[in-house]
């Protein structure tokens, strides 16, 4: 992609990002102390000497087997760029770089594919930097969220398409990467555009579950570039979670520092983005339930110790314990410790997330240290807007550059406006020489009948009004001569920042896919993670 195709400006001159964010991106001191180490090339060098120190064979060999049981169960072997990083996964000289999401429908928002280009991008660069060292690009698949409803839909040309799920699943509460696809076929599939890819409506059709499903699109989409998905709600990785579990049990430790943290957070000028609860823990029921874990009942249960939200399963902490040991599958982490278990089963040395998680990933640094494991380098993945060459034109009719359609709707009518010619209708001058003329009259009241000075001061404020309105006439005239490039300025506003927002958060990649096929490489080609700065991608 030339040059030319890709721009980039500061965060900050979007307007549409936290102060939280924009703050760490500019290194404020008052930032420094909630995370490890800032984002930078020269950085990842003490990190993989900390994360190789801490990571053990066990560990590694845990990981490595479970993820070829995992790409087994789809019925076909890993494609070959992936199936190599498998490989590489089992050399003490290879770590991850890691960004998570929920399992959002053909990837719902454009930040999903954002995300996962950051990772990729990032592990091409360090490799060029450090090639005694191999880094594989992770997906970690939210399998265990159960919140249907963030997920069951997408939207596509202004359209939402919607899946039901499996009958009750809206009310079941279970983790989403579980549900089998029932009447995703007639419901969804059967409704989408004849021009979808064809691999998007294979990855469900040839998938028994939500999890499986969204494996097999992000392996096609990113299978070239040997991005590695992985479902942590598995039996054999849980057992990495039994340390965790007993001290989190026993000493409610994740709760502590959390708190801690958010009091320093707060001082700092900064809110806190998420709830910690005093049992940072799920369990999955029977019933497939993920329920929360509730310590000291209320007074008068039967239970005293931690009951299970929502049904009648109390335990003693000597109880949960011994489940811990025995079935710590059972438990579920929750975005608190959900980070550390991440860290725990992979040899990881960045996390890249949006704004909100980097948000909160600065709650967890004394969690981490907590349970003794390293903090991983906090990366925001790369953001942005993308142009269609019908965009980019239009952008570039109007006289306007990329970042110019940041600003307000107001000051971008002046800017067009001023290109076009149009004269800026202020009768400033006139109200103060109005207002002048009668400061005169009212002190020549004053002198010769001061009953009529409130006269002459109703007819000053009468006047400087009628001069006000014929303003307003004489702007919307001035505005009327080019009405047709601000209705197009605005209509282009509108479809660059849909309901307000940036485009990222609401559309879906296939409305750029099915009329641009090389947009991922595109992508590819444009995001610097390191760079940390917003880009504009124009069709090329």
């Amino acid at each position: 992609m030339a040059a030319a195709d890709c721009t980039t400006l500061p965060y900050a001159a979007t307007g549409a990002f936290s102060g939280l964010l924009t703050d760490y991106l500019a290194r404020k001191p008052a930032l420094a102390p909630f995370y490890h180490r800032f984002p930078e090339l020269t950085a990842f060098q003490a990190q993989i000497e900390e994360k190789q120190a801490a990571y053990s064979p066990e560990a590694r060999q845990r990981l490595v087997a479970d993820l070829h049981a995992q790409y087994a169960e789809l019925g076909n072997s890993a494609p070959p760029a992936v199936a190599a990083n498998l490989e590489l996964l089992a050399r003490n000289t290879t770590f991850t770089i890691t960004t998570g999401h929920q399992l959002n429908l053909f990837t719902g928002p454009l930040y999903f594919i954002y995300k996962i280009i950051s990772a990729i991008k990032l592990s091409q660069e360090l490799k060029a930097a450090y090639p005694l060292y191999d880094f594989v690009p992770v997906y970690w698949l939210a399998t265990e969220d159960h919140d249907f409803a963030e997920i069951n839909h997408f939207q596509l040309f202004g359209k939402t398409y919607s899946w039901a799920g499996p009958a009750g699943a809206a009310s079941l509460g279970g983790p989403v990467g579980r549900l089998p696809l029932t009447g995703f076929e007639e419901e969804l599939l059967s409704q989408l555009p004849p021009e979808v890819p064809a691999a998007f409506r294979e990855a469900y059709e040839n998938a028994n579950t939500l999890s499986a499903a969204t494996r097999r699109l992000a392996t096609s989409l990113f299978a070239d570039y040997g991005l590695v998905c992985i479902d942590a709600d598995r039996p054999a990785l849980k057992q990495a979670l039994r340390p965790l579990l007993r001290q989190e049990i026993q000493q409610q430790a994740s709760n502590q520092a959390v708190q801690a943290t958010n009091a320093r957070l707060t001082t700092a000028g900064y809110k806190p983005q998420v709830y910690s609860r005093p049992l940072n823990l799920f369990f999955l029921t029977d019933e497939g339930k993920r329920e929360r874990l509730e310590p000291d009942a209320a007074p008068g249960a039967d239970c005293t110790q931690v009951t299970v939200r929502g049904t009648a399963r109390c335990h003693s902490q000597a109880e949960l314990l011994a489940l811990a040991e025995s079935e710590p599958e059972r438990f579920s982490p929750n975005v608190v410790l959900r980070p550390v278990y991440q860290e725990m089963l992979l040899p990881n040395l960045a996390y890249i997330g949006g704004g909100a998680e980097v948000a909160y990933w600065f709650q967890l640094k004394d969690v981490f240290a907590a349970f003794g494991v390293p903090y991983p380098i906090v990366l925001p993945r790369n953001s942005a807007m993308y142009l269609s060459r019908a965009n980019a034109g239009k952008l570039a009719k109007l006289g306007l550059t990329a970042p110019d359609i940041f600003k307000p709707l107001a000051e971008l009518k002046k800017q067009v406006g001023a290109q076009l010619g149009q004269e800026e209708i202020s009768l400033a001058a006139q109200q103060q020489a109005l207002a002048a003329a009668f400061q005169q009259v009212q002190e020549l009241a004053q002198r010769l009948d001061p009953t009529l000075v409130k006269t002459v001061a109703a007819e000053a404020q009468k006047a400087a009004g009628s001069l006000a309105g014929l303003e307003k006439r004489l702007s919307k005239a001035a505005e009327a001569r080019h009405e047709t490039a601000y209705a197009q300025l605005s209509a282009l506003k509108d479809k660059l920042f849909p309901e307000g927002g940036l485009q990222e958060r609401t559309d879906n990649v296939l409305s750029i896919l099915i009329n641009n096929p090389g947009f991922i490489e595109q992508l590819i080609t444009c995001f610097e993670p390191l760079k940390l700065e917003f880009a504009v991608v124009q069709e090329g």
